[in-house]
């Protein structure tokens, strides 16, 4: 994963580039199935761009949703990381 310069994008641009719906985006985030947004600030919120693509890559490869939920969580510890 890519975090010397993470980008964030913002909401819109997930539902684009994923092409789920909001309520999609939102039940697949309660599931495990995809990464939790970060906070921006007051009411603001973005998604780590790479993180997205990996979840992506994984939904192309058919991996099934246990692989799909470890590698989530394997993507949110590494946030930790960078502390």
């Amino acid at each position: 994963m890519n975090y010397h310069h993470p980008k964030i994008i913002r909401k819109p641009d997930v539902i684009r580039m994923a092409g789920f719906s909001k309520s999609t985006l939102y039940n697949r985030i309660q599931q495990g199935l995809w990464p939790k947004p970060i906070s921006l600030g007051f009411r603001a919120v973005g998604f780590i761009q790479a993180e997205c693509e990996a979840v992506l890559k994984a939904m192309i490869a058919e991996q099934s949703p246990e692989q799909i939920k470890a590698l989530v969580q394997e993507l949110i510890a590494q946030r930790k990381q960078l502390a």
